[in-house]
């Protein structure tokens, strides 16, 4: 206030001298005087801080899913319609019609030549996005991406939380199901997907350490393309061979439902146990057999936001405050980690039968 009072005082003081006619020296020292008290009573606008030099700018950010007929991807649209409407930046969502990588990279393709400022990204396969990726960033487009940590083509990958402690809490549930004993597989999407085998390499590494009367079956890990009926097809595959088997731990929120639907078919509900990825709107009905204990997932809607808020800052020039301890202003990253260009939150959720009603997606 004083230094605002200040500056008030010196340029009425700078305008009487510059007029210098019809006000004697005493006239000019009460009018200031008035005046400055004036201010104090909040008659007279205060004067406005100074400039930081920057004004707010309307981006243009581009995100891409991996499946526009997904419900965990129309998910992830509503955070970024929800985002762009909060905000004002033009903020929206594309992605392939199926999940199917060459189809994902061409609608990449087709946004770089586009006027974007950012590109927020999910790959299918990371490794097949990394020259468009590449691309964009030397044409100087922000590129986050989302489920791909470690990946060197982006500025920032963005997770929902650390990607081990992820896959631990997954075998931590199965065990719980299966009673800390018996057989079990696991099951990603793709077998070139990043944190979804991430997620299965920590939960065996878990299951090792903690839970020694469980065993993993010696088979390659079950591909299911983001399938449901694949899936589904799969386990049944498995239970034919492995009639013993008491456990599927998946990363795809279609493994868990896919599994649980063959395990209550083949009349397998309450010997057999699916866990992992999931979500209510496709899991409910397992959920409530209970083939499905639980599914664990994060709010997309909500890393959507995320990814946004953080190509904000870097458009900004604020990249310097993206460290440990940042808030995004996002649940679950009110208090992020950052490990050079990884970044997770702590956004698990834990969904069962009690609580799903709470989740609406």
């Amino acid at each position: 206030m004083k230094k605002k009072l200040l500056s008030l005082l010196l340029c009425i003081a700078v305008t009487a001298a510059m007029v210098g006619c019809g006000n004697t020296s005493q006239e000019a020292e009460a009018e200031t005087a008035s005046e400055a008290s004036a201010a104090e009573d909040g008659e007279i606008p205060p004067a406005e801080e100074e400039s930081t030099g920057r004004e707010e700018e309307s981006y243009t950010i581009a995100t891409v899913v991996k499946d526009m007929s997904d419900p965990w991807c129309l998910r992830h649209q509503v955070g970024v319609d929800e985002y762009a409407q909060e905000t004002g930046h033009n903020a929206y969502v594309k992605g392939p019609s199926k999940t199917d990588s060459a189809e994902q990279i061409q609608v990449l393709e087709n946004l770089v030549e586009q006027d974007i400022d950012a590109l927020c990204v999910v790959p299918i396969d990371p490794e097949a996005c990394k020259p468009v990726l590449s691309r964009a960033r030397e044409k100087g487009i922000i590129v986050i991406t989302h489920e791909a940590e470690g990946f060197d083509a982006c500025d920032y990958d963005l997770e929902a939380f650390n990607n081990q402690e992820y896959g631990e809490a997954m075998m931590d549930e199965l065990a719980k199901s299966m009673g800390e004993e018996g057989s079990y597989v696991t099951m990603v999407a793709f077998l070139s997907s990043t944190s979804h085998n991430q997620w299965m390499d920590a939960a065996v590494a878990h299951q090792k350490e903690a839970y020694p009367n469980m065993q993993l079956i010696p088979e390659e890990r079950i591909e299911c393309e983001d399938n449901m009926d694949m899936a589904y097809n799969k386990v049944k595959e498995i239970i034919k061979k492995y009639p013993d088997i008491k456990g599927f731990i998946g990363a795809s929120s279609y493994d868990p439902p896919g599994a649980a639907k063959a395990i209550d078919e083949l009349g397998m509900t309450g010997s057999m146990f699916a866990v992992g990825t999931g979500v209510p709107s496709v899991s409910g009905p397992y959920l409530e057999s209970g083939s499905n204990p639980c599914v664990l997932c994060w709010d997309p809607a909500l890393s959507g936001k995320a990814m946004c808020e953080l190509a904000v800052m870097i458009l900004n020039g604020e990249a310097d405050q993206i460290q440990t301890g940042l808030d995004l202003g996002i649940d679950g990253y009110n208090n992020v980690n950052v490990n050079g260009t990884d970044i997770s939150g702590s956004a698990v959720l834990i969904i069962n039968k009690e609580n799903m009603a709470d989740y609406q997606f």
